[in-house]
């Protein structure tokens, strides 16, 4: 288990190590880390589905570092770890292509190689196993050329190259764009910030949900000051208060309730807006509510969320949301549910898209989601941006932030 001062996963580099069977990626993590993370065998195909791990990698800092099956295993189950392996990219902030020295460039190589630069993801090449070659110079620079990438000599199980390896790492990390904030922009030094936190049987025990935390972190960090209530005590809250609160930022599914309570002055929005906001496009998402008036019997919609929770009688995805849009559209609508990492592939089959806050994607991966949308042409909307839609209030809930 993760430990609370740890940064979230999402928020962290994604670096992912593609190859093939035995080229030594498993190895090749161990050396980075100097920690036996991967499990390493002579046997072909150990490394099975892709394997996440968080670490702080020096002098990176933290990172996400992904093992992913060998491209070319051609075992019983070598497709479906391919496609693994495939939608692993779809979140990779920055590749590494592992190449055998013995072996040399293969077609799975050259296969991988031009996925990763069709999507524009930075990449080095290693090549692994050097100590085994002989007169290794001149042959390993016409293969950097040959295949247009940097390509650093190494041997995981000697420990040769390594350094040289971390410094090319660093070379290559994608500049950072200014890191996205969640409320920092729209705060000053001294603003107050309300934050309403239902605490249902949905709330985890003992502390707040990812969103709320990093909302609350945000906060901190711009040097305003955060109040946090429960629904039924904002009205009471906002009395106490002798200045008016910059925003008042609440959780979706309290949205109508805390728009009734909260004086038209005060600026409102939500969580998973803030996050739609941070973590994707916000325009793209509320486009998407006019999907919502379209919507005919026998529409399929798909309710997407990125991690997997215990889900109680009244949740949100599989309860309340059809209720509403149902309630809303008096269609007969037929609902999908997906979770977790994978999404499908076959969205034109949907007539919308309705994804959670997002927040245990990275970015490259929301993105990821909400392109293949468009480019299915299928609207997609989150739902903060739904529920604030369905429940008249989404044109106050964005008001906040600038362009709207």
């Amino acid at each position: 288990m993760n430990s609370l001062d740890e940064t979230p996963r999402a928020n962290r580099l994604h670096i992912a190590l593609f190859g093939i069977t035995n080229a030594g990626k498993s190895s090749l993590i161990n050396a980075l880390t100097r920690q036996e993370i991967a499990l390493v065998s002579a046997v072909k195909g150990t490394t099975t589905d892709p394997v996440y791990k968080a670490m702080e990698l020096l002098p990176l800092g933290p990172v996400v570092i992904i093992d992913t099956a060998g491209f070319d295993d051609q075992s019983e189950l070598g497709e479906l770890r391919k496609k693994k392996t495939l939608e692993v990219l779809n979140k990779t902030d920055l590749a590494i292509l592992v190449l055998d020295a013995m072996t040399g460039i293969t077609e799975f190589d050259r296969e991988i190689l031009a996925l990763i630069k069709s999507k524009r993801i930075p990449i080095l090449g290693v090549l692994n196993k050097v100590d085994l070659q002989k007169e290794p110079n001149v042959k390993n620079g016409l293969l950097s050329q040959e295949l247009g990438i940097d390509l650093i000599p190494v041997s995981a199980q000697a420990g040769l190259g390594i350094q040289e390896l971390k410094e090319a790492l660093i070379r290559l990390v994608p500049e950072k764009e200014e890191q996205r904030p969640l409320v920092k922009d729209l705060l000053t030094p001294g603003d107050l910030v309300v934050l309403v936190t239902p605490i249902d049987e949905s709330a985890p025990k003992g502390r707040l949900i990812l969103p709320q935390q990093q909302t609350l972190r945000d906060i901190l960090d711009s040097n305003a000051i955060a109040v946090v209530t429960k629904e039924d005590g904002l009205k009471e809250t906002l009395q106490k208060l002798r200045n008016k609160p910059r925003l008042v930022v609440t959780d979706s599914q309290v949205f109508q309730k805390v728009a009734a309570d909260t004086p038209p002055d005060i600026p409102l929005t939500s969580f998973s807006i803030l996050f739609a906001r941070k973590k994707g496009e916000l325009r793209a998402l509320v486009k998407g509510a006019r999907a919502v008036e379209k919507l005919q019997n026998g529409d399929k919609i798909l309710i997407s969320e990125a991690c997997t929770h215990h889900r109680q009688s009244d949740d949100i995805g599989t309860v309340k949301i059809p209720r509403w849009l149902r309630q809303k559209t008096g269609k007969k609508l037929i609902f999908e549910q997906s979770s977790g990492f994978s999404f499908p592939k076959k969205l034109q089959d949907y007539a919308l898209v309705v994804h959670c806050a997002g927040c245990m994607l990275n970015r490259k991966a929301m993105l990821y989601r909400i392109s293949q949308a468009e480019e299915a042409g299928v609207p997609i909307i989150n739902y903060g941006v739904l529920i604030a839609y369905l429940h008249g209030i989404l044109e106050r809930s964005i008001e906040p932030f600038e362009g709207f």
